[in-house]
Protein backbone atom coordinates (compact mmCIF):
# COMPACT_ATOMS: atom_id res chain seq x y z
CA UNK A 1 0.00 0.00 0.00
CA UNK A 2 1.40 3.27 -0.67
CA UNK A 3 2.50 5.99 2.03
CA UNK A 4 2.53 8.96 -0.32
CA UNK A 5 2.26 12.33 1.12
CA UNK A 6 3.22 15.95 0.24
CA UNK A 7 6.89 15.13 2.03
CA UNK A 8 7.22 11.33 1.06
CA UNK A 9 7.01 8.75 -1.41
CA UNK A 10 7.67 4.88 -1.36
CA UNK A 11 9.68 2.95 -4.14
CA UNK A 12 6.27 1.51 -5.23
CA UNK A 13 5.41 4.88 -6.38
CA UNK A 14 8.26 5.32 -8.92
CA UNK A 15 7.88 1.60 -9.99
CA UNK A 16 3.62 1.68 -10.59
CA UNK A 17 4.50 4.75 -13.04
CA UNK A 18 7.30 3.11 -14.48
CA UNK A 19 10.28 5.42 -13.55
CA UNK A 20 11.95 2.45 -11.85
CA UNK A 21 12.32 -1.03 -12.21
CA UNK A 22 13.45 -3.57 -9.27
CA UNK A 23 14.20 -6.65 -10.07
CA UNK A 24 16.04 -9.70 -8.46
CA UNK A 25 18.77 -12.21 -9.96
CA UNK A 26 18.89 -15.79 -9.93
CA UNK A 27 20.55 -18.64 -8.68
CA UNK A 28 23.45 -20.74 -10.70
CA UNK A 29 25.40 -23.55 -9.01
CA UNK A 30 27.80 -23.96 -11.82
CA UNK A 31 30.58 -21.00 -10.91
CA UNK A 32 34.11 -20.98 -11.07
CA UNK A 33 36.68 -18.30 -9.81
CA UNK A 34 39.08 -18.32 -13.04
CA UNK A 35 37.29 -15.93 -15.06
CA UNK A 36 35.15 -18.01 -17.53
CA UNK A 37 32.02 -16.90 -18.21
CA UNK A 38 30.14 -14.08 -16.74
CA UNK A 39 30.41 -11.84 -13.21
CA UNK A 40 27.92 -12.93 -11.01
CA UNK A 41 28.00 -10.60 -8.01
CA UNK A 42 27.32 -12.04 -4.72
CA UNK A 43 26.48 -10.51 -1.04
CA UNK A 44 30.37 -10.42 -0.58
CA UNK A 45 30.69 -8.14 -3.58
CA UNK A 46 29.13 -5.26 -1.66
CA UNK A 47 31.08 -3.82 1.36
CA UNK A 48 29.76 -2.10 4.98
CA UNK A 49 30.79 0.62 2.90
CA UNK A 50 28.53 0.74 -0.21
CA UNK A 51 31.15 0.09 -2.29
CA UNK A 52 31.83 -3.02 -4.92
CA UNK A 53 34.46 -5.29 -4.09
CA UNK A 54 35.85 -7.84 -6.43
CA UNK A 55 38.83 -8.77 -4.95
CA UNK A 56 37.02 -12.37 -4.56
CA UNK A 57 34.65 -13.04 -7.72
CA UNK A 58 32.45 -15.96 -9.30
CA UNK A 59 32.22 -16.50 -12.67
CA UNK A 60 28.99 -18.55 -13.96
CA UNK A 61 28.43 -20.68 -17.18
CA UNK A 62 24.62 -20.44 -17.71
CA UNK A 63 22.54 -21.18 -20.66
CA UNK A 64 20.26 -18.65 -19.38
CA UNK A 65 19.23 -15.62 -21.54
CA UNK A 66 21.02 -12.84 -19.79
CA UNK A 67 19.62 -9.94 -21.75
CA UNK A 68 16.98 -8.82 -18.64
CA UNK A 69 19.32 -9.58 -16.05
CA UNK A 70 23.20 -7.62 -17.24
CA UNK A 71 24.13 -4.86 -14.75
CA UNK A 72 24.12 -1.36 -16.50
CA UNK A 73 25.56 1.12 -15.30
CA UNK A 74 24.23 3.39 -12.88
CA UNK A 75 21.72 0.44 -10.99
CA UNK A 76 21.58 -0.07 -7.38
CA UNK A 77 22.56 -3.09 -6.05
CA UNK A 78 20.38 -4.03 -3.08
CA UNK A 79 21.75 -7.47 -0.91
CA UNK A 80 18.15 -8.27 -0.24
CA UNK A 81 19.32 -12.00 1.78
CA UNK A 82 22.17 -12.09 4.05
CA UNK A 83 22.56 -12.38 8.14
CA UNK A 84 20.38 -10.34 10.25
CA UNK A 85 22.81 -7.70 10.65
CA UNK A 86 23.84 -7.58 6.36
CA UNK A 87 20.64 -7.63 5.43
CA UNK A 88 20.12 -4.36 3.24
CA UNK A 89 23.65 -3.56 1.98
CA UNK A 90 23.68 -1.39 -1.26
CA UNK A 91 25.73 -0.15 -3.70
CA UNK A 92 26.06 1.76 -6.83
CA UNK A 93 26.64 0.11 -10.01
CA UNK A 94 29.36 2.93 -11.70
CA UNK A 95 31.30 0.15 -13.70
CA UNK A 96 31.10 -1.17 -17.59
CA UNK A 97 31.86 -4.73 -17.04
CA UNK A 98 29.47 -7.18 -17.95
CA UNK A 99 28.04 -8.79 -15.03
CA UNK A 100 24.30 -10.28 -13.69
CA UNK A 101 23.49 -10.73 -9.79
CA UNK A 102 23.07 -13.65 -8.13
CA UNK A 103 19.33 -14.33 -6.13
CA UNK A 104 20.48 -13.00 -3.01
CA UNK A 105 20.62 -9.58 -5.04
CA UNK A 106 18.30 -7.41 -6.57
CA UNK A 107 18.65 -4.53 -9.12
CA UNK A 108 17.10 -1.26 -8.66
CA UNK A 109 17.30 0.31 -11.84
CA UNK A 110 16.26 4.15 -12.44
CA UNK A 111 14.26 4.25 -15.71
CA UNK A 112 13.06 7.72 -15.63
CA UNK A 113 16.02 9.77 -14.97
CA UNK A 114 13.82 13.07 -14.59
CA UNK A 115 12.09 11.44 -11.30
CA UNK A 116 15.13 10.01 -9.33
CA UNK A 117 18.69 10.02 -9.58
CA UNK A 118 20.05 6.49 -8.99
CA UNK A 119 23.67 6.97 -6.86
CA UNK A 120 21.22 9.27 -4.47
CA UNK A 121 18.76 5.98 -3.95
CA UNK A 122 21.96 3.97 -3.07
CA UNK A 123 23.37 6.00 -1.05
CA UNK A 124 19.45 6.63 0.88
CA UNK A 125 19.16 2.77 1.25
CA UNK A 126 22.71 2.48 2.63
CA UNK A 127 20.88 4.75 4.88
CA UNK A 128 18.41 3.39 5.56
CA UNK A 129 20.79 -0.11 6.59
CA UNK A 130 22.94 1.49 8.90
CA UNK A 131 19.75 2.96 10.85
CA UNK A 132 18.52 -0.52 10.94
CA UNK A 133 15.79 -0.35 8.80
CA UNK A 134 16.32 -3.58 7.03
CA UNK A 135 17.03 -5.16 10.65
CA UNK A 136 13.68 -4.85 11.74
CA UNK A 137 11.82 -5.03 8.54
CA UNK A 138 13.54 -8.42 7.41
CA UNK A 139 11.86 -12.23 7.27
CA UNK A 140 13.84 -14.64 9.57
CA UNK A 141 14.90 -17.81 8.31
CA UNK A 142 17.25 -20.41 9.76
CA UNK A 143 20.77 -18.79 9.45
CA UNK A 144 20.02 -16.02 7.54
CA UNK A 145 17.25 -13.14 6.70
CA UNK A 146 15.69 -11.49 3.54
CA UNK A 147 13.83 -8.92 2.42
CA UNK A 148 11.88 -9.36 -0.37
CA UNK A 149 10.61 -7.15 -3.24
CA UNK A 150 7.12 -6.29 -1.70
CA UNK A 151 9.06 -4.87 1.31
CA UNK A 152 11.92 -3.13 -0.21
CA UNK A 153 9.62 -1.78 -2.59
CA UNK A 154 7.37 -0.04 0.44
CA UNK A 155 10.32 1.57 1.74
CA UNK A 156 9.73 5.11 2.23
CA UNK A 157 11.86 8.23 0.76
CA UNK A 158 12.02 11.94 1.48
CA UNK A 159 10.29 14.03 -1.60
CA UNK A 160 13.80 16.18 -2.46
CA UNK A 161 14.20 18.15 -5.88
CA UNK A 162 16.04 16.23 -8.34
CA UNK A 163 18.82 19.08 -8.05
CA UNK A 164 19.06 18.40 -5.10
CA UNK A 165 19.40 14.66 -5.17
CA UNK A 166 22.37 15.20 -7.53
CA UNK A 167 24.11 17.56 -5.01
CA UNK A 168 23.75 14.95 -2.13
CA UNK A 169 24.85 12.22 -4.17
CA UNK A 170 27.70 14.14 -5.55
CA UNK A 171 28.73 15.38 -1.43
CA UNK A 172 28.48 11.58 -0.47
CA UNK A 173 30.38 10.44 -3.43
CA UNK A 174 33.38 12.62 -3.23
CA UNK A 175 33.32 11.46 0.43
CA UNK A 176 33.17 8.16 -0.40
CA UNK A 177 36.04 8.33 -3.05
CA UNK A 178 38.23 10.03 0.40
CA UNK A 179 37.34 7.27 2.41
CA UNK A 180 38.67 4.62 -0.26
CA UNK A 181 41.99 6.48 -0.51
CA UNK A 182 42.72 5.64 3.12
CA UNK A 183 41.85 2.11 3.38
CA UNK A 184 44.13 1.96 0.43
CA UNK A 185 46.82 3.12 2.83
CA UNK A 186 45.42 1.62 5.44
CA UNK A 187 45.17 -1.81 3.65
CA UNK A 188 49.30 -1.46 3.21
CA UNK A 189 49.80 -0.77 7.06
CA UNK A 190 47.45 -4.45 6.99
CA UNK A 191 49.55 -6.34 4.74
CA UNK A 192 52.75 -5.35 6.72
CA UNK A 193 50.85 -6.23 10.26
CA UNK A 194 50.06 -9.86 8.33
CA UNK A 195 53.78 -10.20 7.56
CA UNK A 196 54.97 -9.94 10.64
CA UNK A 197 51.87 -12.24 11.98
CA UNK A 198 52.86 -14.68 10.11
CA UNK A 199 56.37 -14.79 10.91
CA UNK A 200 55.98 -14.62 14.32
CA UNK A 201 53.41 -17.74 14.35
CA UNK A 202 55.41 -19.63 12.11
CA UNK A 203 59.03 -18.83 12.91
CA UNK A 204 58.80 -17.48 16.28
CA UNK A 205 61.02 -14.82 17.92
CA UNK A 206 64.36 -17.08 17.32
CA UNK A 207 63.88 -18.13 14.13
CA UNK A 208 63.87 -21.55 15.60
CA UNK A 209 62.96 -25.19 13.63
CA UNK A 210 59.53 -25.63 12.55
CA UNK A 211 56.85 -28.65 12.90
CA UNK A 212 53.74 -29.48 11.18
CA UNK A 213 50.75 -30.16 12.85
CA UNK A 214 47.03 -30.03 12.02
CA UNK A 215 46.85 -25.94 10.91
CA UNK A 216 50.54 -25.79 9.43
CA UNK A 217 53.77 -25.26 10.69
CA UNK A 218 54.40 -23.91 14.16
CA UNK A 219 57.75 -23.34 16.13
CA UNK A 220 59.19 -26.65 17.27
CA UNK A 221 59.15 -25.94 21.11
CA UNK A 222 55.05 -24.70 21.18
CA UNK A 223 52.43 -26.81 21.50
CA UNK A 224 49.01 -26.96 20.10
CA UNK A 225 46.04 -27.23 22.47
CA UNK A 226 42.38 -26.89 22.11
CA UNK A 227 41.38 -23.48 23.09
CA UNK A 228 38.59 -25.14 25.79
CA UNK A 229 41.56 -26.93 27.65
CA UNK A 230 43.43 -23.02 28.56
CA UNK A 231 40.22 -21.37 29.48
CA UNK A 232 38.17 -20.97 32.55
CA UNK A 233 35.18 -20.29 30.40
CA UNK A 234 33.63 -20.35 27.21
CA UNK A 235 30.11 -18.51 26.75
CA UNK A 236 27.77 -18.24 24.04
CA UNK A 237 25.70 -15.00 23.58
CA UNK A 238 21.99 -15.37 24.67
CA UNK A 239 19.86 -16.46 21.81
CA UNK A 240 17.87 -13.81 21.87
CA UNK A 241 17.58 -9.94 20.40
CA UNK A 242 17.29 -7.49 23.71
CA UNK A 243 15.26 -4.70 23.04
CA UNK A 244 17.51 -1.52 22.37
CA UNK A 245 17.20 1.52 24.46
CA UNK A 246 19.02 5.11 23.34
CA UNK A 247 20.97 4.94 27.02
CA UNK A 248 21.36 2.21 29.55
CA UNK A 249 24.05 -0.65 29.61
CA UNK A 250 25.91 -1.69 26.56
CA UNK A 251 25.76 -4.89 24.40
CA UNK A 252 28.58 -5.71 22.77
CA UNK A 253 27.51 -6.47 19.25
CA UNK A 254 29.84 -7.87 16.09
CA UNK A 255 29.91 -4.16 15.02
CA UNK A 256 31.97 -3.14 18.01
CA UNK A 257 34.68 -6.10 17.40
CA UNK A 258 36.91 -4.98 14.53
CA UNK A 259 40.73 -5.70 14.00
CA UNK A 260 41.20 -6.80 17.56
CA UNK A 261 40.05 -3.36 19.25
CA UNK A 262 36.70 -3.03 20.96
CA UNK A 263 34.82 0.10 18.83
CA UNK A 264 32.31 1.60 20.85
CA UNK A 265 30.28 3.35 17.73
CA UNK A 266 27.73 2.56 16.64
CA UNK A 267 26.80 2.13 20.45
CA UNK A 268 23.58 -0.66 21.64
CA UNK A 269 22.11 -0.04 25.06
CA UNK A 270 19.88 -2.11 26.93
CA UNK A 271 17.56 -1.82 30.37
CA UNK A 272 19.62 -2.81 33.60
CA UNK A 273 16.64 -5.91 34.07
CA UNK A 274 17.60 -6.97 30.47
CA UNK A 275 21.22 -7.13 31.36
CA UNK A 276 20.64 -8.71 34.69
CA UNK A 277 19.13 -11.50 32.22
CA UNK A 278 21.71 -11.49 29.65
CA UNK A 279 24.74 -12.11 31.90
CA UNK A 280 23.01 -15.30 34.38
CA UNK A 281 25.63 -17.58 32.71
CA UNK A 282 28.64 -15.49 32.85
CA UNK A 283 29.33 -11.31 33.71
CA UNK A 284 31.19 -10.26 31.30
CA UNK A 285 34.62 -8.51 32.50
CA UNK A 286 37.35 -6.31 31.82
CA UNK A 287 40.74 -8.27 30.23
CA UNK A 288 38.00 -11.01 28.90
CA UNK A 289 37.87 -11.77 25.52
CA UNK A 290 34.62 -10.93 22.91
CA UNK A 291 34.79 -13.51 19.65
CA UNK A 292 32.71 -13.07 16.52
CA UNK A 293 31.45 -16.39 15.40
CA UNK A 294 29.36 -14.62 12.47
CA UNK A 295 29.20 -11.69 10.08
CA UNK A 296 32.56 -11.50 10.35
CA UNK A 297 34.01 -15.20 11.90
CA UNK A 298 36.96 -14.43 14.03
CA UNK A 299 37.26 -10.67 14.80
CA UNK A 300 37.94 -10.60 18.42
CA UNK A 301 39.12 -8.21 21.11
CA UNK A 302 40.26 -7.43 25.14
CA UNK A 303 37.01 -5.87 26.98
CA UNK A 304 38.43 -2.89 28.18
CA UNK A 305 38.90 -1.72 31.76
CA UNK A 306 35.47 -0.23 33.27
CA UNK A 307 33.75 -1.13 30.67
CA UNK A 308 30.16 -3.11 31.82
CA UNK A 309 28.23 -4.75 28.74
CA UNK A 310 25.93 -8.01 27.98
CA UNK A 311 26.73 -10.10 24.72
CA UNK A 312 25.02 -9.17 21.34
CA UNK A 313 23.93 -11.53 18.95
CA UNK A 314 26.40 -13.71 17.45
CA UNK A 315 29.26 -12.71 19.97
CA UNK A 316 31.17 -15.35 22.59
CA UNK A 317 32.61 -14.79 25.75
CA UNK A 318 35.92 -16.26 26.39
CA UNK A 319 37.86 -16.17 29.68
CA UNK A 320 41.49 -17.88 29.40
CA UNK A 321 43.43 -19.46 32.18
CA UNK A 322 46.27 -16.78 33.33
CA UNK A 323 48.47 -19.32 33.65
CA UNK A 324 48.12 -20.82 30.32
CA UNK A 325 47.23 -18.12 28.25
CA UNK A 326 47.03 -13.94 27.87
CA UNK A 327 43.75 -12.45 26.72
CA UNK A 328 45.93 -10.12 24.13
CA UNK A 329 47.99 -13.31 22.74
CA UNK A 330 44.91 -15.30 21.91
CA UNK A 331 43.60 -12.37 20.49
CA UNK A 332 46.32 -12.11 18.15
CA UNK A 333 46.00 -15.58 17.57
CA UNK A 334 42.83 -15.27 15.74
CA UNK A 335 44.40 -13.35 13.56
CA UNK A 336 47.23 -15.35 12.90
CA UNK A 337 47.40 -17.07 9.61
CA UNK A 338 47.52 -20.66 11.13
CA UNK A 339 44.25 -19.83 12.83
CA UNK A 340 42.09 -17.62 10.43
CA UNK A 341 42.72 -20.04 7.66
CA UNK A 342 41.55 -22.74 9.86
CA UNK A 343 38.51 -21.60 10.86
CA UNK A 344 37.46 -20.07 7.09
CA UNK A 345 37.99 -23.87 6.15
CA UNK A 346 35.37 -25.47 9.07
CA UNK A 347 33.50 -22.29 9.07
CA UNK A 348 29.36 -23.07 7.72
CA UNK A 349 26.60 -21.77 5.89
CA UNK A 350 24.97 -21.03 2.62
CA UNK A 351 25.01 -16.85 2.62
CA UNK A 352 26.97 -16.40 5.88
CA UNK A 353 29.65 -17.89 7.59
CA UNK A 354 29.85 -19.21 10.64
CA UNK A 355 31.17 -20.79 13.51
CA UNK A 356 29.21 -23.27 16.26
CA UNK A 357 29.92 -23.13 19.71
CA UNK A 358 31.75 -26.71 19.66
CA UNK A 359 33.98 -25.80 16.85
CA UNK A 360 35.02 -22.47 19.04
CA UNK A 361 35.54 -24.62 22.06
CA UNK A 362 38.22 -27.41 19.78
CA UNK A 363 39.96 -24.74 17.64
CA UNK A 364 43.68 -25.72 17.71
CA UNK A 365 45.71 -23.07 19.38
CA UNK A 366 49.21 -22.46 18.78
CA UNK A 367 50.66 -22.00 22.29
CA UNK A 368 54.16 -20.75 23.47
CA UNK A 369 55.48 -20.34 26.94
CA UNK A 370 53.79 -17.27 28.39
CA UNK A 371 56.99 -15.09 28.50
CA UNK A 372 56.76 -15.76 24.29
CA UNK A 373 53.63 -14.58 24.54
CA UNK A 374 53.93 -11.94 26.63
CA UNK A 375 56.90 -10.43 23.66
CA UNK A 376 54.70 -11.54 20.63
CA UNK A 377 51.78 -9.24 22.32
CA UNK A 378 53.75 -6.17 23.16
CA UNK A 379 55.14 -6.49 19.43
CA UNK A 380 52.08 -6.94 17.91
CA UNK A 381 50.70 -4.13 20.37
CA UNK A 382 53.46 -1.48 19.86
CA UNK A 383 52.32 -2.46 15.35
CA UNK A 384 48.53 -1.70 16.47
CA UNK A 385 49.14 1.42 18.17
CA UNK A 386 50.84 2.57 15.00
CA UNK A 387 48.26 1.53 12.76
CA UNK A 388 46.10 3.58 15.36
CA UNK A 389 48.05 6.63 15.24
CA UNK A 390 48.07 6.60 11.23
CA UNK A 391 44.02 6.33 11.37
CA UNK A 392 44.14 9.06 13.52
CA UNK A 393 45.96 11.02 11.53
CA UNK A 394 43.71 10.69 8.48
CA UNK A 395 40.66 11.21 10.33
CA UNK A 396 42.29 15.00 11.18
CA UNK A 397 43.11 15.33 7.07
CA UNK A 398 39.59 14.75 6.30
CA UNK A 399 38.44 16.99 8.71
Amino acid sequence: MSVASRNHCCLDDFTARGALKIQNGFPCGNWNDKGVGVLQLRPFNVTDGGQIDLSSAKFIETDKKLDSYLLRNGDVIFNNTNSEALVGKTAYWARSESAVLSNHMTILRVLDQEALNGQFLAFYLLLKWYDGHFHSICQRHVNQASVGKDRLGATVLPRIELPEQKKIAHILSTVQRAIEAQERIIQTTTELKKALMHKLFTEGLRNEPQKQTEIGPVPESWEVVELENVCELIVDCPHTTPKFLSEGVRVARNFNIRDGRFVSEPAFFTSEEQYQDRVRRAVPQAGDVLFSREAPVGEACVIPDATRLSLGQRTMLIRTDRNRLIPDFLVYSFYSPVLSAHMKSIASGLTVAHLNVADVRKLPLPLPSLSVQVEIAQALLYRARSRLNLLEGLEVQGQ
